[in-house]
């Protein structure tokens, strides 16, 4: 807190009681998600120094506070990627192509994306505790609802009510946990926390691949009811409202900035969802969702400017450290969600792997994150914070870089490695990028940072989702005709394989059994150059990410890591 801050706690002395608890409350409303920079910046009554101001503690230790607000949170983030293996067997199942079938995904993440900003004012309105569990009864009823549902559309709209139920979460829950720890605690909280959202969806094709294979993908969805419980009774028995957050008056919500809010980004969703199938630009329908999402972003942008409280204080975007890892965050969530979405799909479909197996192979991530975490949590107080960024985003441009070398002879150590150095990658990233951001932001505006920063990285993994699909829909195109134009009766590779093929195929399934073969052959590889070429975009988005981050203002050094989102 800097003088300015502290001044007007520091007059209350010479007031008399009414003043000074009017003024306190004043202090207070403040403050709307209930959190801020340390212990200082709660208003207190009748004491002349923050210094000798009693802090508010929690009845539990707030180690079992932290387990019971992340069993929740934790299932809530594996649940963006548990049921991405199933891909394959959701699409068989209901109906759907691979591209139709990750529109589940992407609806849940939006949807979770959009709910992020009123969760200050719904919690101080409501209260937290109240508004947690509102959050994980909707949760697992729609995770019940996906499991059971019998069409591709059914399940989008459960999704959509679950991405609504668990949106709240891990904001919620980051709030809780700065709340509940002291200052010099906070960061070993938020480490925990970080490492809780990042290795969530890396664990998450483990899991799901081990469910699609002995049981039903339906019971990636089924698994969170009993979780679901378990969260409920604990954040019941253990969690409570700090005093201040329970005086607090919040002000009006900002519906109509909300309703803007939702429209440009159901807007952007649908329009690269949708795109591929129909053609993309040359479908009036696709024309009107691109002119809905220009409009209503611009009025969004001007209507929260000019409003008292907006929904989404975009002032924080004045700020140059938290633009810029704003616009990073979104790169690092479209790359982490879109290799999520790409590997188990080669290795199932290109490479024939199981679910579980698919999952199992992209497991290491999980280590690599959790050890990059750890370390760069112990040395970010005594080193600059934008040098382990920098050499983050290089680490995940060689991952993506040497998945985009895959073929199909490829084995599973040629995975797994690029997969731990992702998971390298991304610990390196994540933590000095969420430090940094809110390392100049005044106290009473890191809630509505923390909202911004999760809410454009679930877009950019809505984003890097959609255009991962696209680029293999249209990549598997482009690369079939163009193999094709080389498969002629003058190609000397041709006629090698032709005579290694055709004596087999010919006994099996008679004389011109080789050109099926061939066709099929020719797709296949065309789908596996439609992978190289979307890892290889994908290295050179972090490649060319690495420079930006020197454009950020050196660290204070004062923030420690409790920014992690």
């Amino acid at each position: 807190m800097s003088s300015e801050d502290e001044s007007p706690e520091l007059a209350l002395s010479s007031e008399d009681d009414s003043k000074r608890g009017k003024r306190s409350l004043s202090l207070s409303s403040d403050h709307p998600e209930g959190f801020s920079g340390g212990a200082s910046d709660r208003p207190k009554r009748g004491r002349p120094s923050t210094e000798t101001a009693p802090v508010w503690k929690p009845k539990w230790n707030p180690w079992i506070i932290a387990i019971a607000v992340m069993s929740a949170t934790f299932m809530e983030v594996l649940d963006t990627s548990i049921s991405n293996v199933a891909l394959p067997h959701i699409g068989g199942s209901l109906a759907a192509t691979t591209e139709e079938s990750t529109w589940m995904v992407t609806s849940y993440l939006v949807s979770n994306a959009i709910v992020l900003p009123l969760t200050g004012w719904i919690s101080s309105t409501f209260g937290r505790k109240n508004f947690l569990l509102v959050c994980i009864a909707i949760f697992t009823l729609a995770s019940v609802l996906s499991g059971a549902a019998i069409s591709l559309n059914q399940l989008i709209l459960f999704r959509i009510l679950q991405g609504l139920g668990g949106g709240a979460m891990q904001p919620t829950a980051q709030a809780i946990l700065f709340e509940s720890f002291p200052p010099e605690k906070r960061g070993q909280a938020m480490a925990f926390y970080g490492m809780g959202i990042v290795v969530a969806p890396i664990l998450g094709p483990i899991v799901g691949g081990w469910l699609t294979d002995n049981y039903s993908w339906r019971w990636t969805f089924y698994i969170n009811l009993p979780v679901g419980i378990l969260a409920s009774f604990l954040v019941w028995t253990i969690l409570e409202d700090p005093p201040y957050l329970r005086q607090s008056k919040s002000a009006r919500a900002d519906l109509a900035g909300f309703f803007f809010l939702v429209i440009w980004v159901a807007s952007l969703q649908v329009m690269l969802d949708k795109g591929q199938l129909e053609d993309w630009f040359q479908s009036t329908f696709i024309q009107a969702l691109a002119a809905l999402f220009v409009i209503f972003l611009i009025v969004f942008v001007v209507w929260e400017f000019t409003r008292k409280n907006p929904i989404v204080d975009l002032s924080v975007f004045q700020d140059r450290n938290f633009a810029i890892s704003t616009l990073l965050i979104t790169m690092v969530g479209g790359v982490l969600y879109g290799t999520l979405t790409l590997g188990p799909l080669f290795l199932q479909q290109l490479r024939g792997y199981p679910a579980f197996d698919a999952g199992l192979a992209v497991a290491p991530r999980g280590a690599g994150a959790m050890a990059s975490m750890m370390m760069v949590g112990a040395l970010l107080a005594r080193f600059d914070g934008r040098i382990f960024v920098c050499i983050g985003f290089c680490v995940l441009s060689l991952s993506n870089h040497l998945l985009g070398e895959l073929n199909m002879h490829t084995g599973v150590d040629q995975v797994v490695f690029p997969n731990i150095l992702a998971g390298i990658g991304m610990g390196l990233v994540f933590v000095p990028l969420a430090t940094i951001a809110n390392d100049k932001l005044p106290a009473s505006k890191i809630s509505t940072a923390s909202g911004v920063f999760n809410l454009m990285r679930n877009l950019g993994g809505g984003v890097g989702i959609a255009m991962s699909t696209t680029l293999l829909s249209r990549g598997t195109q482009f690369h079939q005709s163009r193999l094709t134009e080389h498969t002629t009766i003058y190609s000397e590779q041709l006629a090698q394989w032709q005579a290694k093929v055709q004596p087999a195929m010919q006994s099996a399934v008679g004389d011109q059994g080789w050109l099926a073969a061939l066709a099929g052959t020719v797709t296949q590889q065309a789908n596996m150059l439609s992978y190289v070429d979307a890892y290889t975009l994908m290295s050179w988005v972090c490649l060319g990410c690495a420079p930006l981050v020197f454009l950020l203002d050196k660290p204070s050094g004062k923030a420690g890591p409790a920014g992690v989102h």
